[in-house]
């Protein structure tokens, strides 16, 4: 089974665009929107075919950048088996061993909201997603589906940071990383620190590719995903190695 080619048919889905709307990580731009019909659930079998084709999941949504004359938004992912660990991640695992991991279901959970909510205030105040609310987060991380899951890292009894992620047929997806922004917990960067987690999640589920989502080179807050090597990137409808810059 190829993972470059879509395991079923997509062309009697229905598709929309958004209008254009300013872009929220290139300034100056405008960014368009491609989504599946929201009335299509985002079924299995829907979800594995298009997440190859560069699709992510926002809530029930499914969607990826279609921007006129701009190409910018790159999906990228990690192949699972060739992935290998450089210093500063291994001594980051060391760092991070006192932590206790959790998987839950993608329901809605008052101490996850807490946790969300103090991220978005502390870390993302000029952001797309200030002020949060309990609507925003139970339509963005929450959906009643056996594919979405939330892993839970806990110090000591504490929960310190929440990982969103979908299980797909050929690997899994990260969908969002909160975490305590305590300037305690700085040196954990517990948001590297879930993505390696992930990996070995990945690997020891046998599934053959960790999603990343997009990767913009212009973009310095994505900068943190070419440290994860090998890379690949989505070019039309193959997936090939990323070189990094």
């Amino acid at each position: 089974m190829s993972s470059n080619t879509p395991q079923q048919p997509t062309r009697d889905l229905r598709f929309f665009l958004t209008v254009p709307h300013a872009c929220s990580y290139l300034e100056g731009r405008e960014a368009t929107t491609l989504f599946l019909d929201p009335q299509e659930s985002p079924g299995q079998g829907v979800y594995d075919a298009l997440a190859l084709l560069g699709f992510r999941r926002s809530g029930r949504h499914l969607y990826r950048p279609h921007c006129e004359g701009c190409s910018a938004c790159i999906s990228v992912r990690i192949p699972v088996e060739e992935f290998a660990s450089n210093r500063t991640q291994r001594r980051l695992m060391r760092r991070n061993d006192d932590l206790s991991l959790h998987l839950r279901p993608a329901i809605y959970d008052p101490e996850h909201y807490a946790l969300y909510a103090d991220y978005i205030r502390t870390r993302h105040a000029d952001g797309d997603m200030f002020p949060p609310s309990h609507e925003q987060y139970r339509t963005f991380l929450t959906l009643d589906q056996p594919y979405a899951r939330l892993l839970e890292f806990r110090l000591a009894g504490r929960l310190i940071a929440v990982a969103a992620f979908d299980q797909l047929e050929h690997g899994l997806s990260a969908i969002y990383t909160f975490f305590d922004p305590a300037p305690e917990l700085e040196r954990r960067s517990l948001g590297t620190h879930a993505v390696l987690c992930l990996v070995e999640l990945a690997r020891r589920r046998e599934l053959p590719h960790l999603y990343l989502g997009y990767w913009i080179r212009e973009c310095r807050k994505m900068a943190y995903k070419q440290t994860f090597q090998p890379l690949e990137r989505l070019e039309g409808r193959r997936w090939q190695r990323l070189i990094p810059s």
